[in-house]
């Protein structure tokens, strides 16, 4: 009985401590949705991005309104009246009218409205592409956290198995003489200590399937680990701060704002041109004494401005400082972007080193586990020896499911930074978004209360 239990405790500690490993393995290979999956879901139904999308729609009707300023401008009206006079009769008039009025020249302010609205239009779709990126993140971000979680929980369980297993076998020793009370004490207080982990370990799963609903829509169903995407990425930290300066949604939005803001002191600065007009009118009267009669006008009228108190002047000067400061925030976006890339980098850089070293350590720590259990069955190793030398391979795989996280989120974050995290660089199985589409719906509609969504 003495030989049988020291074995019999080996080879199933042994087994349940490197069985570990192999859990999340065995899970991913039958699992069911690809982060791709994921984010093409998100990409279709995340509100964030639809309220971009939203955005975006209201933007293009400013170019439409701008517009309007090359359209005449009808109006009609009618009135009636009932006179009273004593001694003379009563009398009643009915009138009604159409005008017409159509601008020829504004001082440009209309093409340079319209130039800026289109600018802005533009700034929008490149907020809108930066939106996307964001959700696409924070979704990469929920979706490796829910398979690290996933793979704690497993480690946690396999070392509350162990301890369990641990725990049985030194009260059973310590019956034949064996073990010590101590012995018994030590495994007893690690259990308690597992079981509050495997505690807070399902706790952090549970937060994360929820941030995973919150940003991609749907529950998680047990997810694949993430492709391997290094060969998306650019060689070096400078060709990749290289591709931002030109492709960063934030730095192209900022810059045609700044066109936007030029447009604006031009539209400023047509103030001081004339304003022709042409303008028309019919009308058609009647007076119960004196009957029907027919009117018609056409005028055109010249406006010359000469004086308004200096505010034309302080438009300009508005305008003109509202374009430097845009020139200023384009520069300090350029820094923020570049800043970025070099930190994301790092982080990547770090990630991959740390995946390494954390592989190696789990490897070692796998062996002295191995040689501590053999070790204690010929009595030179203790009890405590064995625990903390198990606790020292769940701490090396927390530490490997961590970097291995990490690893991933550096990669897609470095896509990110050079504004290249689309449905196109990733590939994404989804009816790609054109905003184009809407802008050409309404950008030189006449009339038409009903969105393109007829609401």
């Amino acid at each position: 009985m003495r030989k049988v239990i020291p074995s019999i405790l080996s080879s199933s500690v042994l087994t349940m401590a490197l069985a570990t490993g192999v859990l999340c393995q065995s899970t991913a290979l039958s699992s069911a949705d690809t982060l791709n999956q994921a984010l093409a879901y998100a990409y279709t139904n995340n509100p964030d991005i639809n309220a971009s999308r939203a955005g975006l729609r209201g933007i293009d009707e400013d170019v439409a309104i701008a517009k309007s300023g090359y359209r005449p401008v009808i109006n009609g009206a009618g009135t009636i009246s009932k006179n009273y006079r004593d001694p003379s009769p009563d009398f009643t008039n009915k009138s009604i009218s159409l005008n017409i009025s159509q601008t020829l020249f504004d001082g440009l302010r209309t093409k340079n409205n319209t130039a800026g609205a289109i600018s802005a239009v533009k700034a929008g779709r490149e907020d809108l592409r930066n939106s996307v990126q964001t959700v696409f993140l924070n979704a990469i971000g929920s979706y490796i956290d829910v398979i690290q979680n996933t793979s704690i929980v497993g480690f946690r369980k396999k070392s509350l198995e162990f301890l369990n297993e641990q725990v049985r076998s030194e009260k059973t020793r310590f019956e034949v003489g064996e073990s010590t009370r101590t012995d018994v004490a030590q495994a007893e207080g690690r259990r308690a200590a597992a079981i509050a982990q495997l505690s807070a370990a399902k706790a952090n799963l549970i937060a994360a399937n929820a941030a995973y609903r919150q940003h991609i829509g749907k529950q998680p169903n047990r997810l694949k680990s993430p492709r391997n995407i290094g060969k998306l990425l650019p060689k070096t930290v400078a060709s990749a701060q290289a591709i931002a300066h030109k492709r960063h949604p934030a730095i192209l939005a900022r810059l045609h704002l700044v066109d936007q803001a030029a447009y604006s002191v031009k539209v400023a600065k047509g103030a001081f041109l004339p304003t022709l007009s042409l303008n028309g009118a019919v009308s058609h009267d009647y007076n119960s004494l004196s009957g029907n009669s027919e009117s018609g006008t056409i005028s055109a009228k010249l406006s010359v401005p000469i004086y308004q108190g200096g505010k034309n002047s302080a438009q300009v000067r508005k305008g003109k400082e509202a374009l430097g400061q845009r020139r200023i925030l384009v520069d300090a976006i350029k820094n923020n972007v570049r800043a970025q890339v070099t930190s994301a980098y790092a982080q990547y850089s770090a990630a991959r080193d740390s995946v390494n070293a954390n592989n190696t350590q789990l490897k070692a720590a796998r062996l002295a586990l191995q040689g501590a259990v053999e070790e204690r069955k010929v009595g030179q190793r203790t009890t405590l020896d064995v625990l903390n030398t198990q606790q020292e391979v769940i701490n090396a795989q927390v530490s490997l499911a961590q970097s291995q996280r990490n690893y991933i989120d550096a990669q897609y974050s470095i896509l990110a930074t050079i504004g290249a995290l689309s449905t196109s660089k990733l590939a994404l199985n989804v009816t790609k978004h054109d905003p184009e589409e809407h802008f050409n719906e309404v950008k030189d509609k006449w009339f038409g209360l009903r969105t393109t969504n007829g609401e």
